[in-house]
């Protein structure tokens, strides 16, 4: 088995499909994407089903585009990813640019935003989830002991079992980070480009390596923000988000410290974290009236802590779970779940990409382990995904990011990540060796180029992407 996947994945790296002529027909974009003030237009892209068969069946990708208005200064496409797998990514361009994205990128480049293969508006597949679920997204609930690992199992199964009876058209199997990387590059060539640029951020960044690693000739200047270890998520990957919490949470305890008198949920940071497992294990016992159980609570933290501009929800969603009485029934609800076609997307990429762990034992053993290493989040991170009972096994290796290149790719990344954390890029940029430059910003929070407000990351970061000029060396930007 391994030797026919290597192979597979060999043929698959070499496989590059003869570029579509067909132009472009641009129209006003879908009413739901949030275009902002900017003049944005969508068109759709062919791209193979399977890349071992490109004359096979075709699917739809749409691409939106913010076009350059300055002929003269317009270098050529840069596209972008917001992560995910299965976030959306038409209205990413209209994002950044509305949180300040510099006018020299905006004249430099068209802005290419897209749904990559099934998400949105591209395509899009579903496993069939509904609001009563009792699945979580792209990190599994807190278990508290050896059973919850076993009826996590199991409902991880049942997820997995769903996915695979909802995949009529056959479908979910070529969901990959390597097809999608192939998509890009067909974007490209559907576009009129002999080069493209990239900026993904967080699993954005591990399509980004895919598509360096792929396609060396065809792109442009790459920007990575908030890194994955590699061009894929693996259990590894997973439970360092573990890791990542851990490393920021301090960040989180000194802000809510330092207003203890209005929030009052410590003096110092060794107060707050004291109260944050007082929270947890009360709702371990007996969750709060509107069904927030222990690992609800948890989860809601981790997220709480991307960016310090939501400290101050997650600081008062403390303070009522505080106050809490016992819980009230909860009421079941048989409707479409608002995520289905992300949480869909996210499962096959993740599960498609890469062989996950079978066995139970081993899951129970991890999640123990991770319990004690990481005792604020490290008995989710370690917890049952349904790839553990996925159907299809991966049709290829993991993309392979080496050092054989031009150098081309910037990397970003704030010290204190709670799901990136410094450490995957540390890791990826070895990979890459000479071909990579790494820009360690010193802040906190998921994030860096635009949103995360450090001056010398955005101004390093612009530079490269309208004038080409990679930092000589590895640079940390000081708060």
């Amino acid at each position: 088995m391994n030797a026919l996947i290597a192979a597979l994945g060999l043929v698959g790296a070499l496989i590059v499909a003869p570029e579509p002529p067909a132009e472009l027909k641009w129209a006003p974009c879908p009413a739901e994407v949030n275009t902002g003030t900017f003049a944005v237009q969508c068109a759709t892209v062919p791209v193979p089903l399977d890349y071992s068969d490109s004359g096979g069946t075709q699917i739809e990708l749409m691409i939106s585009r913010i076009a350059s208005t300055n002929p003269e200064k317009r270098r050529g496409i840069l596209m972008f990813n917001p992560g995910g797998p299965g976030g959306t990514g038409l209205d990413q361009p209209a994002f950044l640019a509305g949180k300040g994205l510099p006018a020299t990128v905006l004249d430099s480049y068209d802005l290419i935003g897209m749904d990559t293969r099934g998400v949105g508006h591209s395509s899009p597949v579903s496993c069939g989830f509904t609001a009563d679920d009792a699945y979580w997204a792209n990190v599994p609930p807190y278990a508290v002991d050896e059973a919850a690992v076993t009826a996590q199992s199991a409902i991880a199964a049942e997820v997995a079992q769903r996915c695979a009876a909802n995949d009529t058209g056959g479908r979910l199997r070529h969901l990959s980070t390597a097809n999608m990387a192939r998509d890009l590059d067909r974007i490209r060539a559907a576009l009129g480009e002999k080069k493209a640029g990239f900026y993904g951020a967080s699993y954005g960044s591990a399509l980004g390596a895919a598509y360096v690693s792929l396609f060396p000739d065809t792109t442009d200047r790459i920007v990575l923000d908030s890194n994955l270890a590699g061009t894929h998520l693996d259990r590894n990957s997973l439970i360092r988000f573990a890791h990542g919490f851990e490393e920021t949470f301090p960040d989180f305890a000194k802000w809510v410290a330092a207003r203890h008198a209005s929030y009052g949920l410590g003096h110092t940071p060794a107060q707050v974290r004291k109260t944050y497992f007082t929270i947890a294990e009360r709702l371990d016992r007996a969750p709060a009236p509107d069904g927030t159980n222990g690992a609800h609570f948890r989860f809601g933290t981790f997220f709480g802590l991307y960016s310090e501009v939501q400290y101050g929800n997650t600081a008062r969603l403390w303070q009522s779970l505080l106050s809490s009485g016992p819980a009230a029934p909860a009421a079941a609800a048989a409707t479409p779940h608002p995520a289905d076609n992300a949480l869909t997307v996210f499962l096959a990429v993740t599960c498609n990409d890469v062989d996950w762990p079978e066995d139970l034992a081993t899951y129970q053993k991890d999640v123990a382990e991770a319990r004690e290493r990481y005792p604020m989040f490290g008995a989710a991170a370690a917890n049952v995904l349904p790839c553990a009972h996925w159907k299809y096994e991966p049709s290829e290796p993991p993309v392979k990011v080496d050092d054989q290149g031009p150098a081309k790719v910037l990397m970003l990344q704030n010290r204190h990540d709670p799901v990136t954390p410094a450490i995957n890029a540390e890791l990826l940029r070895a990979a890459f060796g000479q071909r990579a430059r790494l820009v360690t910003a010193d802040g906190s929070g998921h994030g860096v180029y635009v949103i995360g407000g450090n001056a010398c990351a955005l101004n390093l970061t612009t530079s490269y992407l309208v004038d080409g000029k990679l930092p000589a060396r590895d640079t940390t930007c000081r708060a």
